[in-house]
């Protein structure tokens, strides 16, 4: 159903990975490489956090700071009554990609560190932390934000179909939010 965002849901984390591998290949100038590689990343993660994220999994989620300057974490869950197949494909897509780039990310840390390319550790930690922060998001908001993590393996390669639980509350626009977890 959504081909153009699962196409865009890998291509700029797939993108920012063979750039950083074969960069040195193309280019002598770390600076040229450093803002190629960080601006992939920097789409990545707007991309699947605004839009990849509704589209293929029906799932949502931001951070809101009231009045008080508390912050406040939201999970939404669009209600999704029956999954296609094609919607299935797309949600395993989403998901797979979701968290083994974090885990290439974390490679590259360790090689970095243990090559000693030091110039190249914050463009990965970068990295880890920007692919790490939409997968967190995700998880909570698959689990409803009121599990612990440590059940996501369990769950997180089923269907983009969320399981309906009483602390949701159904917005205007048809989405169901998981509530607000505690204040940071």
């Amino acid at each position: 159903r959504h081909p153009l965002a699962t196409f865009f849901h890998l291509f700029f984390r797939v993108s920012a990975i063979v750039t950083y591998l074969f960069c040195d290949w193309f280019s002598n100038s770390f600076v040229a490489c450093f803002v190629t590689i960080l601006l992939l990343l920097s789409f990545d993660f707007w991309s699947v956090k605004n839009v990849t994220g509704r589209l293929l999994v029906g799932l949502r989620w931001w951070n809101q700071i009231d009045e008080d300057g508390k912050s406040h974490w939201v999970f939404e869950a669009k209600r999704v009554p029956t999954i296609a197949a094609s919607t299935e494909a797309e949600a395993r897509i989403f998901w797979l990609g979701l968290i083994i780039c974090p885990v290439i990310w974390t490679m590259f840390f360790f090689s970095t560190l243990f090559s000693l390319k030091l110039k190249w550790l914050a463009l990965v930690i970068a990295g880890i932390s920007l692919q790490t922060a939409n997968l967190y998001g995700y998880v909570h908001c698959k689990l409803g934000g009121q599990k612990p993590i440590s059940r996501v393996t369990s769950r997180l390669f089923g269907t983009a179909d969320v399981p309906k639980r009483q602390s949701r509350r159904i917005s205007e626009d048809g989405t169901e939010e998981h509530g607000k977890t505690g204040t940071r």
